[in-house]
């Protein structure tokens, strides 16, 4: 599986299309609308688009339909360390202030509950209810991306995410991945970076 994965990143966005079911010729990438709603597909032609417009390096890969960290690393054909993991948070701050934030993580590492809670001054940290979780990343479980498009969303991001050339993530929906150069994420995202991880 990993013989054909392209590699060249002198292409802004190049095709990996192991298992594409999309025409091979076909170069519109806000044009996919098979395996999504509406609302994913908002979520994927604005990222899309931004990449774009900020000439940034990623390449789209095209797989079976799947969420889970783990088994979609497997079909990218990639380390499991190379994933970006992104878990949303509700986080209180005393008795009155209550937060979100978006945790990004290596997709061999655990979100480590303490350590945000910790960098936040925090009382409690507890993972978001589904529902508001794919509310704030605007697409479903397992298909939310290391942005915030939404100002209630805060974004952290584990250093060890930048140690790679490039990360891998569910492009909003579960059949598109990206793999993105680090920096131009770091530079695109913007996130907050502080030490969330535990474990390996």
């Amino acid at each position: 599986m990993n013989g054909d994965l392209d590699l060249d990143h002198d292409h802004h966005h190049d095709h990996d299309r192991r298992s594409a079911p999309a025409p091979a010729d076909h170069t519109d990438h806000t044009d996919h609308t098979d395996h999504t709603d509406h609302t994913d597909q908002d979520v994927y032609a604005r990222l899309i688009a931004e990449l774009d417009a900020a000439g940034a390096q990623y390449r789209l890969i095209e797989h079976a339909p799947e969420g889970r960290t783990e088994v979609v690393s497997a079909l990218r054909g990639h380390a499991l360390a190379h994933a970006a993991k992104c878990l949303i948070l509700l986080v209180k701050i005393g008795k009155k202030q209550t937060r979100y934030v978006l945790g990004v993580v290596p997709g061999d590492a655990r979100l480590d509950l303490a350590a945000v809670k910790a960098l936040l001054g925090a009382s409690y940290v507890a993972f978001a209810d589904t529902g508001k979780a794919e509310e704030l990343a605007g697409s479903p479980t397992g298909t939310v991306l290391p942005f915030s498009y939404d100002e209630r969303l805060e974004l952290i991001a584990d250093p060890a995410l930048l140690d790679r050339d490039e990360l891998y993530f569910n492009a909003g929906r579960l059949d598109r991945s990206i793999a993105l150069s680090s920096k131009d994420y770091q530079r695109l995202a913007q996130p907050r970076i502080a030490r969330i991880a535990a474990g390996g």
